[in-house]
């Protein structure tokens, strides 16, 4: 049957850290979720509790690992494992910074000096989320991420440049092995499907 391929996952950004607050870029420095973000992982629990699980995986770092562990209690589960591949985009140098003339001083076309670039961060976080659907063909898989990580990803998986990822909000899609990609729900949105441009 053709609808037993559609892998659906349930893309997730980690809850608020302090960091995420006072808008610095953290890339791949592991900074803990706040309070703010350890509630709104619980209050993400209702929005993902629809349908069952087949999995639920994390990046590594501890804002997208604990952010994991706070929704798999809320439903009853596990979490899987850590995918070391979800980890978010590195900023190199950038890290910490916030938007000012020391954040421009590092910008490059595609990204920032010492960075991983946009294309190298989505080509890595679209092969983890494929390699996922190959594991769990037909299954309902739970990602919790990182905002840029899954910005680019999915970005790239449909064609289209997406807004800012809010934290812990809804991200519904659907992969198919022939068809590809598909966006249903984005920051907690309905995405019409098929709109004529």
């Amino acid at each position: 049957m053709e609808g037993m391929t559609l892998t659906t996952f349930a893309l997730v950004r980690h809850g608020q850290t302090d960091w995420n607050a006072q808008r610095r870029l953290q890339g791949s420095t592991d900074i803990p979720l706040n309070d703010v973000g350890r509630g709104q992982a619980r209050d993400a629990v209702a929005l993902l509790s629809e349908g069952m699980w087949d999995a639920i995986v994390s990046s590594p770092l501890s804002r997208a690992a604990e952010t994991a562990d706070l929704i798999a209690a809320g439903l009853g589960l596990t979490v899987t494992r850590r995918v070391p591949e979800l980890t978010e985009r590195s900023f190199g140098p950038a890290e910490g910074l916030q938007a000012g003339p020391e954040l421009e001083a590092l910008r490059i076309p595609g990204g920032f000096r010492g960075a991983e670039s946009d294309d190298e961060a989505a080509n890595r976080g679209l092969a983890a989320l494929e390699g996922l659907a190959g594991e769990f063909p037909g299954g309902r898989v739970l990602v919790v991420a990182h905002g840029t990580l899954l910005r680019v990803s999915l970005s790239r998986a449909i064609g289209r440049t997406l807004d800012s990822i809010e934290n812990a909000a809804l991200n519904l899609a659907h992969h198919h092995p022939v068809d590809g990609w598909q966006l249903e729900y984005f920051n907690g949105e309905r995405v019409l499907a098929d709109v004529q441009g």
